[in-house]
């Protein structure tokens, strides 16, 4: 097969409407719907319209953070070159770690505003996230982009902008991993009571551990190559926090009790 879509889903009123763009809106559009429906749990603590409000902020840092973070970590020495390229957003580039880091801001703010525990808000989002992200490589792949290293797999795909030869099809491999699968278990796990910080723990080491795993079979970005050992990827660089970070919060969600904290 050979990934050669048209990256502009319809005009409209002289304005091209991009399908990365609108898998952006179906990612959005999922969150919202899924958090109504966690908010009509009875034990939930949430409100329909606290949960639309949740996604302005959460939206406001996927966009500016998932930019920032593209070109701090991809681009920065395009960036010195040319500080505006920050705002040319149509060129393209979004970074899922930016994006990360943006939305926590973001959370944190909205905390702030209701006065719920950050963690509580970080639980409740989690399980909203791997359908944008699931929709977000769709809209990768059908700009023919974030390809995988040369393949003789029969599910080889030919990306024209790097070649002719048939390569893993990488976005469909974290649309299925980050996206589907990620889903699935958070769904499931956040469908119980669980202990504080537990489900943000779940997500982080997920995501870190499915995105190492698929950039090994990921070519690199042409600018910036392997990191170190002919292998290490950037991807892979800014998963390992992720990790790190989810078996920590785990940690600390099912320590046990100290004998003091049993006796007080």
């Amino acid at each position: 097969m050979v990934v050669d879509f048209d990256p502009v889903a319809f005009e409209l009123f002289g304005l091209s409407v991009h399908w990365y763009g609108l898998m952006y809106l179906v990612g959005f559009v999922g969150a919202w719907w899924l958090g109504r429906l966690r908010a009509r749990r009875p034990d939930s603590g949430w409100t329909a319209a606290q949960v639309d409000d949740l996604l302005f902020y959460a939206g406001l840092g996927v966009i500016l953070g998932g930019r920032l973070g593209y070109v701090l970590f991809y681009n920065l020495g395009p960036f010195f070159d040319d500080p505006l390229m920050l705002f040319r957003i149509k060129e393209g580039g979004m970074s899922f770690h930016g994006g990360l880091l943006g939305v926590m801001l973001g959370l944190w703010l909205f905390s702030r505003k209701y006065h719920k525990r950050y963690f509580v808000t970080l639980d409740f989002v989690a399980p909203l996230v791997p359908l944008g992200l699931g929709a977000g490589r769709i809209g990768n792949f059908i700009n023919g982009e974030l390809w995988g290293k040369p393949t003789d797999l029969p599910w080889g795909m030919v990306f024209p902008l790097a070649g002719p030869e048939a390569r893993h099809p990488n976005p469909l491999y974290e649309a299925l991993l980050e996206g589907l699968v990620l889903f699935v278990i958070l769904w499931w796990f956040s469908s119980r009571s669980r202990p504080q910080r537990a489900v943000s723990g779940v997500f982080a080491l997920g995501y870190g551990v499915f995105r190492f795993a698929v950039e090994f079979v990921r070519t690199p970005d042409a600018h910036i190559g392997y990191l170190a050992w002919g292998w290490l990827t950037m991807g892979q660089l800014l998963s390992l926090p992720l990790i790190l970070a989810g078996l920590f919060l785990l940690g600390l969600a099912y320590r046990r009790p100290s004998r003091r904290q049993q006796e007080i």
